[in-house]
């Protein structure tokens, strides 16, 4: 095969999977729609607020280690360069907008990728090899709505949260280093915190938790319905779902960064 053949199919793949993945945004997208407490969804509701528990709550603790970490590396780094130029001050507006913009959705989105993300894409492909999700078309039901629904109506509730709570932890992070060096008190450090930044800085950060929890959960699902083979199979696509998810959030955050730098300014 030559290599104009081989990257030619190649992309066809890739624009498939993004296809496939766009199919499956929209009808998931309209099936969360008509799901409500009022309709008899119970036990769809149930699920979800299992999936928020897992999903949300049990990633809390890594994700505050972090974002912390992450905040405490950013205020050391940057006060080792603004020592030279006497801004030391610099350090609050810099790990307060870096983490609200930026960092905090990417560490959350990235966390979560890697502790419920490829759990969401090893359920899956495994009711896809023991024939559950067979069972549930044989019985003329939809398997997004039952698999899929749940997932999603927890990722879009729980994303925003665990991305505030790791903005809070560096940008608190940043505070103790701001403690040290600058000698002000947290407080004082939280209140300037709150004076630079702008809404339009806090809800870029929640949209793109949105979007990448979006992300997360469709990708993970998608690859767990297309999963071949037997358990290898199941392995290869938690693989697969952690990777794409990675690079497509990192696009993503790409784009509605440059979004909002020329239409939201």
């Amino acid at each position: 095969m030559s290599l104009v053949a081989s990257v030619g199919r190649a992309t066809i793949r890739q624009v498939e999977y993004v296809g496939l993945l766009a199919i499956q945004f929209w009808h998931g997208l309209r099936l969360s729609l008509r799901v409500n407490p009022f309709a008899g969804r119970r036990l769809r509701w149930k699920r979800a607020l299992e999936q928020m528990a897992e999903i949300g709550v049990r990633s809390l603790p890594v994700l505050c280690v972090v974002s912390g970490a992450t905040g405490m590396i950013m205020a050391l780094q940057s006060g080792a360069e603004l020592r030279k130029f006497g801004a030391m001050d610099a350090i609050i507006n810099l790990v307060g907008t870096s983490m609200t913009r930026e960092l905090g959705p990417l560490i959350a989105a990235i966390v979560v990728i890697g502790r419920s993300g490829s759990a969401i894409s090893a359920e899956v492909a495994t009711m896809v090899v023991t024939e559950e999700v067979d069972a549930l078309r044989a019985m003329a039901l939809d398997p997004l709505d039952f698999v899929l629904v749940p997932k999603y109506l927890a990722m879009l509730v729980t994303m925003p949260c665990v991305t505030v709570m790791g903005v809070f932890s560096g940008i608190l992070a940043g505070g103790v280093f701001a403690h040290f060096t600058l000698d002000i008190t947290l407080l004082m450090y939280l209140q300037r915190t709150v004076e630079i930044l702008l809404m339009r800085d806090i809800l870029s950060g929640l949209v793109k938790a949105l979007v990448f929890g979006s992300i997360i959960v469709h990708v993970g699902c998608l690859e767990g319905f297309l999963v071949t083979g037997g358990p290898e199979g199941v392995g290869r696509s938690t693989t697969s779902a952690v990777v794409k998810s990675i690079f497509l959030v990192i696009l993503a955050d790409l784009l509605c960064t440059a979004f909002f730098y020329f239409f939201w300014r």
